[in-house]
C-alpha cells in the first residue's frame, strides 16, 4: 500500500526535525510527506531547506488556513491519488523504527478496518499484574494481565459511581470514557476514539469526511470527532505494536483559560456527535463528571508543590483553566 504522511505544524521547527529524523529511520518509508505549516515565521521553512528529506513537500498556508483542522483538510486535498492510506502525526512525536510497518500491516490484515492508531510508549503507565497481587478496584483498573494505577480524577469517579463501564477508547452514552490507553502487549483493540497524535485512515474515509470547522485554532478533541464520523466506513483500532513517543511541546498551545473552555465546549460537541439524543440519566452523568473534573482542577491551585517559580505559574494555570471550564459550562446553558 502506498501511503502519505501529513504533519501539520505551528512554530515547532526543532520538534518537527526530530520527528522527520525518526521517519527517515523507518522500515517502511512514506510515498510522500506533506508538511502543512501554519507558522507566522519562516523558521520551519528554513529548517527544511537545511535538512533534506526524501519525498517531502512543504506547504506554507495563508492565515485563513491556519489551525489544526483547517491545515489537515488543506493537506487531505493535496494527497496524491496513488496513496491508499493517509497517516497523521503530531509534530512533537518521535517514531519507533517499525511504526509504519505495523500500521500498514493492520490495514492489510483486515479490510473492515478503516482507522488505525498507535500508542505513546513514554506515557504508558500500565504494569503487569502480579499473580498474588491485591489491587483496590477503586485505585487500579485491571485489564487482561495488566493493571493501571488510577489518577485522582478516576479514583473520585470510581467512588462516586461515575466511571465508564466500557474498555479504553470506547465512548459511553455520557461520553466520559477511560483515557488510560492500552498496555504494551503488541495486541490490537477495537475502539471508538483514536488520538490525533497518531492516527491513519483509508482513502474511503478521507475522501468522504473532512475535519470539522467547529474546532478553531488548536482544535482540542477534533480527533475524537473525526474518529466517530469515520466509524460509518468501518472499524477503528489501536495497534499497541505501532509505537511512538509524544513530548507535548509547549509552543503553539493555547492559554489555560481558552483550553479550559475548549475542554467543556468541545467535549460537549463530540458527545452530541456520537449521541445526538442522550437520555436524561446520561445528561446528568455528563454534567456531574464535568463539574467534578472542574472541582478537582480547582484544588490544584492549592495542592501544587514544586519549585517556587514553577509553583506560582502552575497555580495560575490551574486557576485560569478552572475559570475557563466554568465559563465554558455556563455557556452551554446560554
Amino acid at each position: 500500500m502506498n501511503f502519505t504522511l501529513i504533519i501539520c505544524t505551528y512554530k515547532r521547527a526543532q520538534p518537527l526535525l526530530k520527528l522527520l529524523h525518526s521517519v527517515r529511520e523507518q522500515s517502511l518509508y512514506p510515498y510522500e510527506i506533506l508538511i502543512v505549516d501554519g507558522s507566522p515565521d519562516d523558521e520551519t521553512a528554513t529548517m527544511l531547506i537545511i535538512n533534506d528529506f526524501k519525498s517531502l513537500i512543504y506547504y506554507k498556508v495563508p492565515p485563513e488556513h491556519r489551525g489544526l483542522t483547517k491545515q489537515r483538510n488543506y493537506g487531505i486535498t493535496r494527497v496524491d491519488p496513488i496513496s491508499e492510506i493517509v497517516c497523521f502525526l503530531d509534530d512533537d512525536t518521535v517514531l519507533e523504527p517499525k511504526y509504519f510497518e505495523e500500521i500498514l500491516k493492520t490495514f492489510h490484515e483486515n479490510n473492515t478496518i478503516t482507522g488505525v492508531g498507535g500508542i505513546a510508549i513514554n506515557e504508558n503507565r500500565w504494569i503487569e499484574r502480579k499473580p498474588n497481587g491485591i489491587y483496590d478496584k477503586k485505585r487500579f483498573y485491571t485489564f487482561e494481565d495488566y493493571v493501571y494505577p488510577e489518577g485522582i480524577r478516576n479514583i473520585a469517579r470510581n467512588y462516586l459511581g461515575l466511571q465508564s463501564h466500557l474498555t479504553p477508547g470506547k465512548m459511553p452514552n455520557y461520553s466520559h470514557g477511560r483515557t488510560c490507553g492500552f498496555p504494551l502487549n503488541n495486541k490490537t483493540y477495537e475502539v471508538d476514539l483514536l488520538i490525533g497524535m497518531s492516527f491513519s485512515f483509508r482513502r474511503i474515509v478521507f475522501e468522504n469526511t473532512k475535519f470539522s470547522t467547529f474546532f478553531e485554532g488548536y482544535g482540542l478533541y477534533e480527533d475524537a470527532d473525526y474518529s466517530i464520523r469515520a466509524l460509518q466506513f468501518g472499524k477503528n483500532v489501536v495497534n499497541t505494536a505501532a509505537q511512538l513517543s509524544h513530548y507535548h511541546a509547549p509552543s503553539g498551545r493555547p492559554n489555560q483559560y481558552d483550553y479550559g473552555k475548549m475542554v467543556v465546549r468541545n467535549g460537549w460537541y463530540v458527545w452530541r456527535v456520537k449521541y445526538p439524543n442522550p437520555s436524561l440519566k446520561a445528561q446528568l452523568k455528563w454534567h456531574a463528571i464535568t463539574l467534578l473534573l472542574t472541582a478537582i482542577r480547582f484544588t490544584n491551585i492549592f495542592t501544587t508543590t514544586t519549585t517556587t517559580t514553577t509553583t506560582t505559574t502552575k497555580r495560575k494555570e490551574a486557576a485560569t483553566e478552572t475559570l475557563g471550564r466554568v465559563v465554558g459550562w455556563m455557556g452551554l446553558w446560554v
